[in-house]
């Protein structure tokens, strides 16, 4: 007789995790060091443990869980939560988050994630403090635009200058970090030779879209935030819209697109035939960023840099 998996629903704090099992019905909170983590992950071997992505607080109970073999599902907190209104469950403590996930585990019979390649989860620490430290460069200038006192003027013009330091260093790690791992330099190399992608936005794919050429295109347009979901009712037909998926990847397509459709002479053809149709800027922007991600997604199926006649 087979035994049935178990489904195991991890909520995460800072200091703890709370752990409902499916099989057993049975709640526990877990201090999150590392030696508590190993206990759980040895425990849980054989079943799938369900957690949300929760900002980096995730990454000690999965390498835990990797390190014992132990499957989990990373899901995303939005889709938890609506999984959570469709049940008709509107509560939300860690506890109840936790039976969420390991019910939700079990009727959309998730699959494990991947194992995450240690030298892409340190470029992905690496492309977040870039991240961080672009945003705050920006808010300081917009700041520095409105001021009128000198003396603040001044005070800010310092602060930008350590911050653009900060983030000169971050980009010459991130090229380290690249350069180092050769899996990762000829991913580079092949992203870098598409018409629009530069190293920063080179490393945010890399980085943040690890399922590149493991999904067809309408899964990872899909997962990207890209694909356009319909809004009917009865005979009514609405505008499809995006929603969802990963915005830094987005931004990030959306920045080559704008550069390939400018300069790549069959991505400017593309545009200007949506432009003839009356397209609205936006709605061309997204549809030359997601052609963008399909040459992107045949490209790293294939083993392949960048060709014109790639689709």
């Amino acid at each position: 007789m087979t035994v049935p998996q178990d489904f195991i629903g991890v909520d995460i704090a800072k200091g703890w995790i709370d752990v409902f099992s499916l099989t057993t019905s049975k709640h526990e909170r877990i201090a999150t060091t590392k030696q508590a983590l190993a206990r759980f992950a040895r425990r849980a071997n054989g079943a799938l443990v369900i957690l949300e992505a929760s900002g980096g607080y995730e990454r000690p109970v999965t390498e835990a869980l990797a390190r014992a073999g132990t499957d989990y599902a990373r899901v995303n907190p939005r889709q938890a939560r609506e999984f959570a209104r469709a049940t008709g469950c509107l509560a939300k403590t860690d506890r109840v988050d936790a039976a969420i996930l390991a019910r939700m585990g079990r009727a959309l019979e998730l699959s494990p994630t991947p194992p995450t390649d240690p030298a892409v989860a340190r470029l992905a620490e690496l492309v977040a403090r870039r991240t961080a430290l672009v945003g705050q460069i920006r808010a300081e200038k917009n700041r520095a635009g409105t001021t009128r006192d000198p003396w603040l003027s001044k005070e800010i013009a310092m602060l930008i200058k350590v911050l653009t330091e900060h983030l000169h260093a971050v980009e010459a790690r991130i090229e380290a970090q690249i350069e180092e791992d050769q899996a990762l330099a000829t991913q580079s190399v092949r992203l870098c030779s598409v018409p629009g992608i530069g190293p920063a936005v080179s490393a945010v794919l890399i980085a943040r879209l690890p399922e590149l050429g493991q999904l067809d295109h309408r899964k990872i347009t899909s997962l990207t935030g890209l694909a356009p979901h319909a809004t009917d009712s009865g005979l009514s037909r609405g505008k499809r819209h995006i929603w969802g998926g990963r915005p830094d990847v987005r931004r990030a397509l959306y920045l080559a697109a704008f550069v390939a459709s400018r300069f790549d002479p069959a991505m400017k053809a593309f545009r200007e035939s949506l432009a003839a149709k009356g397209k609205p800027t936006k709605v061309i922007l997204t549809a030359c960023a997601r052609k963008l991600l399909t040459i992107l997604n045949a490209m790293a199926r294939n083993n392949q840099n960048f060709r014109k006649n790639v689709t």
